[in-house]
Parts: structure tokens; sequence; C-alpha cells
């Protein structure tokens, strides 16, 4: 592998723009891939926002989106990162990377494979590392995370949060029915324990109140009119009043994982 050998990333939400955002920071060319609706939470720190926006802004890093593989070059040219709309990867044999990560974080795989580049990565369950990918890095948090996996798999989906400021799953909040999300809140805001931070609008007219259990500023809440299904998650609260920077900063875990990422890229270039 060169330094100006293509990566792929496929998903660009808070785990992955971390990621991302290492690479780019290294001087490397990256490629996003994403869905036409994608349903980041946290969405300060989300390339993915450039899929609505046009363009985005994470840590000094702009993400612009490209409608075609043929445009991605004069994104480069800007020293940004390129955006484009597929979930599929039907980009990959003309963009032939040398690298592609799956970053999704669907704790399931949904569709890569060895045969897409010659190093494959992914994030997280759903993978097993020298069958689906050559590697997985772990994404549950505590003393493994960020630890390399040649062989067998990351930890399964537990579906309780990690802890933070003493919280885990009460921190997050889900939809607690079918319909169409409406905010009350942005991002950043501080809402009080028992407060309702948005409402589902159900297809029968009501509008259930989402209802966060802690008080904290809110970190992360989904785009306002996104249509969600029951137990979606839609909102993330940090219980850390002080830090409302947080909510414009790349995550202790996405940096964690994003230097795994590197290391292993870094390694196939000296290789």
């Amino acid at each position: 592998m060169k330094r100006d050998d293509l990566i792929v990333v496929r998903g660009g939400g808070d785990l992955a723009t971390g990621v991302v955002h290492r690479l780019w920071s290294a001087g490397l060319r990256v490629l996003v891939l994403e869905t036409a609706h994608p349903a980041a939470i946290r969405r300060q720190v989300s390339l993915c926002e450039a899929v609505y926006e046009g363009e985005t802004a994470v840590e000094g890093m702009r993400g612009i989106r490209v409608e075609t593989l043929a445009d991605v070059d004069a994104v480069w040219a800007q020293n940004a990162v390129p955006i484009l709309i597929d979930p599929t990867g039907a980009c990959l044999p003309q963009a032939r990377p040398a690298v592609l990560v799956d970053a999704i974080i669907a704790k399931k795989n949904l569709g890569t494979t060895r045969e897409m580049a010659p190093l494959t990565i992914a994030l997280g369950p759903g993978f097993t590392a020298g069958q689906d990918v050559d590697v997985v890095v772990e994404t549950k948090r505590g003393h493994k995370l960020g630890r390399i996996i040649r062989e067998g798999a990351a930890a399964p989906n537990s579906g309780v949060p990690g802890i933070i400021g003493g919280y885990g799953a009460e921190r997050v909040l889900h939809a607690q029915a079918e319909g169409i999300f409406r905010n009350l809140h942005s991002i950043a805001d501080f809402v009080e324990a028992g407060e309702a931070v948005a409402e589902i609008e159900t297809p029968d007219g009501q509008r259930l109140p989402v209802v966060t259990q802690i008080s904290g500023i809110l970190r992360g809440l989904l785009r306002d009119g996104y249509p969600v299904t029951k137990g979606f998650k839609v909102a993330d609260v940090d219980p850390r009043r002080a830090e409302l920077e947080n909510c414009f900063l790349i995550s202790d875990k996405a940096r964690c994982i994003a230097g795994s990422v590197l290391e292993l890229i870094a390694a196939e270039c000296w290789n």
C-alpha cells in the first residue's frame, strides 16, 4: 500500500467520523459511503450530516457530499472528505480501494466481504476476523476497547450503553412507538430529569413525549422529521453538565478505535 492509495469507510456516524478524522489528519485519502437517509444521533460530530446539508465540518475536517465517483478528486483537492451515497458499495469495483473499513456499527454484517479490498477492517460485533473481514476492532467500552482481533469476533452487543458519569441505559432515549420524530430541543441544550426532549407523532395522530430519566446535556439528538420504529434510538443525554463542548468533539471511544485502524493501515504501508 502507498500513501496516496484509497481508503473507503462504510458509514459516516460518530465512530466512523472519528476514524475518518484520524486518517485525514494523517494525510490519507478517504472516501465515505453512506445511505440516503442516515440516522446519526451525535450529528454535530458525524460526517453523514453532509448527506442532508451538502457539507459539514467536524474538528476542522470538512465533509462534502458528492454525486458520483468522478467528483471525489475535486473534494480531495480542497483537503476535504467526499461522502458518496452508496449503501451497497456499488462503486468499489471502479474505486479499487486499498483498504475498506466497515464502520456502520449495525451490530451485524450488511454486506462487507474480504473481496472488497486487499485489507478489510470491521468495527464491532457482527463480523468474524479471517472470514468476513481480515481484522475486527473491539468497540465495547472497557479494558479491551480498541483491541485488534485477527481471529474471532468482537464482544457481542449487550444492549446496555457504556457507563458515562455513573449512568448507562438511563442516558439513552428510545422511541416508544412508530411515527415521525419531532424535536423539542437542540443538541447542547441542558435538560432536566422528567422533561420531554422530543415527541413521536404517531400514525393515528398522537404526540407521545420522549422523556429523559436524567438531567444533563443533550449530546445527541436524531434529526427532526425522521421516521422511527418502536425502540429506535433517538437521543443521548450526557450527565456531565460541565462538559458542554463534548457535544462538538469526537469522543474518547471513537479516538481509541481510530488509533487501532490507523495502526493497521500503517502496518500495511510499511509491509
